[in-house]
């Protein structure tokens, strides 16, 4: 099997580090995937790879939240996006921009309910809520919880029901 020109991995650095870099938050990988496969730039372990090369090369960072993995641009990411986005196809940077913009609502939703959970030093485990709304925390909880599962399952429920929580906390508190 032909392995594909450096040339292509390097555009598909170059594709992700443009995106996370005219993106007004962190995106998914999930949505950086999405684009890329949806535009036919490549299949999905090829995005997979790129994710994993651009984060050991601390152009990119990763977050874990729940379900979900975020991805950003670091200042050295920014920094070489800005040196080499001309090598991107002026076509491809426009569907970028392009999705961004009729994407944003659901990116932001997307983004704005997080939740992870650790085990602390003294072998509970904890589950941090967070509802956010540009780019400031209106709703922060900490649950403590005796096992992983309990505290995996407040993170994937709070997605779902982070809105009908926020409303009975106001409604009791005011």
């Amino acid at each position: 099997m032909a392995s594909k020109p450096a040339a292509l991995d390097t555009l598909y650095k170059l594709i992700v580090l443009y995106m996370l870099n005219k993106a007004e938050e962190p995106l998914t990988k999930v949505q950086i995937s999405d684009f890329i496969q949806d535009n036919n730039l490549t299949d999905y372990l090829t995005v997979q790879t790129t994710f994993s090369e651009l984060i050991e090369d601390n152009l990119v960072e990763s977050t874990a939240s729940g379900k979900r993995t975020y991805l950003s641009v670091t200042p050295e990411g920014r920094q070489t996006v800005s040196f080499f986005e001309k090598r991107i196809n002026k076509e491809i940077r426009n569907d970028i921009i392009n999705y961004l913009n009729t994407n944003a609502i659901t990116i932001r939703d997307e983004n704005s309910v997080k939740g992870s959970y650790y085990k602390t030093t003294t072998g509970h485990y904890e589950s941090s809520l967070v509802v956010r709304e540009r780019n400031e925390d209106i709703v922060k909880i900490t649950l403590s919880v005796p096992d992983e599962a309990t505290a995996k399952s407040i993170c994937d429920n709070w997605a779902e029901k982070s809105s009908e929580i926020y409303s009975n906390i106001v409604k009791n508190l005011f």
